[in-house]
């Protein structure tokens, strides 16, 4: 597919899946919005892409500058062709730990900041009756797992709006909505996760840093989103097979994310009473 004079705006595009995305679509013609809040960062990554860009950072969860951002990214080249929202951040803590405030901050970023933003760029795209929505979701939002109930919760919601969106748009409106679902690629977001008490988790799961390239996940979303697939799942071993069993066997699901969470529980109690 070639996006040659079309505009994609990405969130969370400084790192990560985010960054390889910004690289991926400007190989193939587009320009780019890239937001995040590191400008620097942005700045980066802009330098480095062959095509156009305009470094938009904000704060995703920052409702009061929304609108003024949306008009500003429609301003810079009169439309905006493709909206990835893929900002966002992770969790790593048994939820009988876990303080209120983190499900507060990660379902405002990973849920309605999203939404938000997609809410405000609509107008746009249904009056021109063309427009592509990705959201960024996981596989932990078809899977609920262990230390993850915040962004499970997140990730299912996103979904669930996405797919909702998508039955209202696709045909009348002609909008292209596909939902992402990555397993464990190799980013910051283990390390960027929230702990239990809302501070950094600080640490790479081993799982994330043998996960997959970022510029490979990128290459698999860009050729399913050609190949006109409205959920893309883009995992590898038992992470694709969690994600497949929700549908084909979901009791099979549940057992096994049961048996993993059972242990982290146990390991959990062991620990408290030493």
């Amino acid at each position: 597919m070639e996006y040659s004079g079309k505009v994609i705006w990405i969130t969370g595009a400084s790192s990560g899946i985010g960054e390889a995305l910004a690289e991926a679509f400007a190989a193939q013609g587009a320009s780019l919005i890239l937001s995040g809040r590191r400008s620097d960062a942005l700045q980066a990554v802009a330098d480095r892409l062959p095509t156009a860009s305009l470094v938009l950072p904000f704060e995703t969860t920052d409702k009061q500058a929304l609108p003024g951002i949306v008009e500003e990214a429609i301003a810079w080249q009169g439309h905006v062709d493709g909206m990835v929202n893929n900002a966002g951040i992770s969790q790593r803590s048994l939820a009988v730990d876990t303080a209120l405030e983190v499900y507060d901050r990660i379902i405002a970023v990973d849920l309605l900041a999203p939404i938000w933003l997609t809410q405000l760029l609509l107008p746009h795209m249904i009056g021109r009756k063309s427009g592509m929505i990705v959201g960024i979701s996981s596989v932990a939002g078809r899977a609920g797992v262990p230390l993850r109930t915040a962004y499970c919760a997140a990730k299912h919601g996103l979904i669930g709006y996405l797919d909702a969106l998508r039955a209202e748009t696709e045909l009348h409106y002609g909008l292209k909505v596909h939902t992402v679902l990555p397993g464990s690629v190799r980013t910051q977001v283990s390390a960027n996760a929230l702990a239990a008490d809302g501070s950094l988790h600080g640490k790479t799961d081993s799982t994330i840093a043998n996960g997959m390239d970022p510029a490979v996940c990128a290459q698999r979303i860009l050729a399913d989103i050609a190949a006109g697939h409205p959920e893309i799942v883009v995992a590898e071993g038992l992470e694709d097979m969690l994600a497949k069993l929700r549908f084909s066997d979901p009791d099979k699901l549940f057992v096994t994310a049961a048996a993993i969470g059972g242990q982290l529980a146990a390991q959990r109690d062991a620990a408290s009473a030493q």
